[in-house]
């Protein structure tokens, strides 16, 4: 029996000498709408490396509910990806190819002539899903991705031909169902070319009824909502284009959307023409016929456990099936483990500054538990601010000059599980500005976000600015600020480490690094030395460095 190991999987793409405890795998998930293969190293602790992907949208399921049957082109279009995907399994060295169907395979008469063609072709043994199945390879995945260990959870999949649902509670699968809601299907049956509003609800309405049915509401209701397949992946890049978090919209994992936000992407994909559809920014226009029907499915969904928002996971049952087939059973993760260890390991890669990185978080952070309160923070900003207090330096990696600025774009097209992509983005920008200019809207990676995350921007790095002038040395002399919020000034009294001989240079740093912070507050920020002396701040700004 394989041994238990909390989750470490990171999406990494290499195509380098994989360590000897690894073994090369493929997976292969022949679906209704598309076919998709990924290629990774899987290490015993669960850890993924992808080696290389490759996709297909060969259709299998149109038409299927209406004949019965696969069509020829669909079927010849598959064989031909399959093939192609064995070829590249084997030239990368896969000790096994794990290649699963789920609906339209599954529901289809003449599937098992497909299969056998499949065989002779490609020489790939497929085995066939059922509904049970397929969830349970995309709950497997979402364990390994997210944090499920505490509370209940509904884990959605949506592929063409079916919906998925797996139900935990702290961890442990309680429950899966399967239903034939998938988007092909229902778009089929109920939308075709030109969606009317009436059939709309008609399919709405058919897909609530059986909600009703799967999904208990005492036991259901408010449980965390993630989503994973397609339907969702293009869910989450409209709505980050919607934000104006056009930085980030490649890179959908954890986005969350409410169910305000999904309500008002229906409605214009309602009223857009196929045309129009097919211009939505963070669409794939492959998909666009077919993604009302999905989301409308998914809005039901929610509705039966009144769940304010999803959250989009990118990986589904390939990553499952690459778990399965490496034999990892995966344990729910600790909450914020997964991304706790993640932001610390790239640090780490980055080769940065350990003890100041460190010594600057904690001086933010208490600073946060003071001010943040009266600044307006949200008490889940104690993680970003905690977060990019330790990115802050990591730009130093590629040179010192306008390293604000690399470590920015580092954290952007940074892989850290267990944060948003609008989330990374803040990170980032926080990280960014904790130097230099102040934010401004004439930045172009800061001008077009949206308001809220603007303002939360402008908020933490004001914050993080006087932590790091506090730590101007990087010798850890200021063991600890006491914080002192008047009607005239705000006081910040330095409090020595006892083996520290002389403050001038963090005194000083913190000084010049105030001004964002009085803007905020509306009353000018006083440096204060723990005899009592107030520091005079000079003009804001860096060394040289306007922006």
């Amino acid at each position: 029996m394989a041994t238990p190991v909390r989750p470490k999987v990171l999406e990494l793409k290499s195509s380098g000498r994989r360590p000897a405890a690894t073994v090369r795998l493929a997976a292969i998930d022949i679906g209704s709408n598309s076919i998709r293969q990924t290629i990774a190293d899987v290490s015993a602790d669960g850890r993924i490396r992808v080696v290389d992907e490759m996709k297909a949208a060969p259709r299998l399921g149109t038409g299927v509910d209406e004949s019965g049957r696969l069509g020829d082109e669909p079927m010849r279009q598959a064989i031909a990806a399959l093939q192609r995907m064995a070829t590249l399994a084997a030239q990368y060295g896969a000790a096994r190819v794990e290649a699963v169907a789920t609906s339209a395979v599954r529901d289809a008469a003449n599937s098992r002539a497909f299969l056998d063609e499949v065989r002779r072709e490609t020489g790939l043994r497929v085995r066939v899903l059922d509904g049970d199945d397929e969830a349970r390879l995309a709950f497997r995945s979402a364990l390994a991705h997210f944090d499920l260990a505490q509370g209940r959870a509904v884990v959605m999949d949506i592929g063409g031909g079916s919906l998925e649902l797996a139900m935990s509670a702290d961890g442990l699968l309680e429950r899966l169902v399967s239903l034939p809601f998938g988007a092909i299907r229902m778009t089929e049956k109920f939308l075709g070319r030109t969606p009317r509003k009436k059939r709309l609800k008609e399919l709405r309405a058919e897909v609530s009824e059986a909600a009703r049915r799967a999904l208990p509401l005492r036991d259901w209701r408010g449980a965390q909502l993630i989503c994973s397949g397609g339907t969702f992946t293009n869910l989450a890049g409209m709505a980050l284009y919607r934000q104006g978090m056009t930085s980030a919209a490649g890179r959908v994992h954890a986005t969350r959307v409410s169910r305000e936000e999904l309500e008002h992407i229906i409605h214009l994909l309602l009223y857009s023409s196929p045309e129009e559809r097919g211009q939505i920014r963070g669409l794939n226009p492959g998909r666009a016929d077919i993604i009302l029907a999905g989301l409308a499915v998914a809005a039901e969904v929610m509705a039966r456990i009144e769940a304010r928002e999803l959250v989009v996971s990118a990986y589904g049952i390939r990553e499952g099936l690459l778990l399965e087939s490496a034999r990892v059973q995966t344990l729910p993760a600790d909450p914020g483990e997964a991304r706790e260890r993640s932001v610390r390991e790239f640090a780490e890669r980055c080769h940065y500054e350990a003890p100041h990185s460190q010594h600057v978080r904690a001086l933010a952070l208490q600073l946060f538990d003071t001010l943040g309160a009266r600044l307006g923070c949200d008490p889940r900003d104690r993680v970003t601010l905690a977060d990019a207090a330790l990115l802050h330096d990591v730009g130093y990696h590629i040179n010192y000059d306008k390293h604000h600025k690399h470590s920015y774009h580092l954290i952007l097209h940074a892989d850290l599980l267990g944060m948003s992509p609008v989330e990374q983005v803040i990170v980032a920008n926080v990280a960014r500005y904790h130097r230099g200019a102040a934010p401004k809207r004439k930045h172009p990676n800061f001008g077009p976000l949206d308001a809220e995350s603007r303002a939360r921007i402008v908020r933490l790095s004001a914050l993080l600015r006087v932590a790091d002038g506090f730590d101007r040395g990087h010798v850890g002399a200021v063991q600890r600020v006491k914080v002192r919020w008047g009607d005239r000034a705000l006081r910040i009294t330095a409090v020595p480490d006892p083996r520290a001989r002389v403050l001038r240079l963090e005194l000083w740093g913190a000084s010049r690094k105030s001004g964002l912070l009085s803007e905020l507050a509306g009353v000018p920020v006083e440096i204060v030395a723990p005899d009592g002396r107030v520091i005079v701040p000079p003009v804001e700004g860096d060394e040289g460095d306007g922006e």
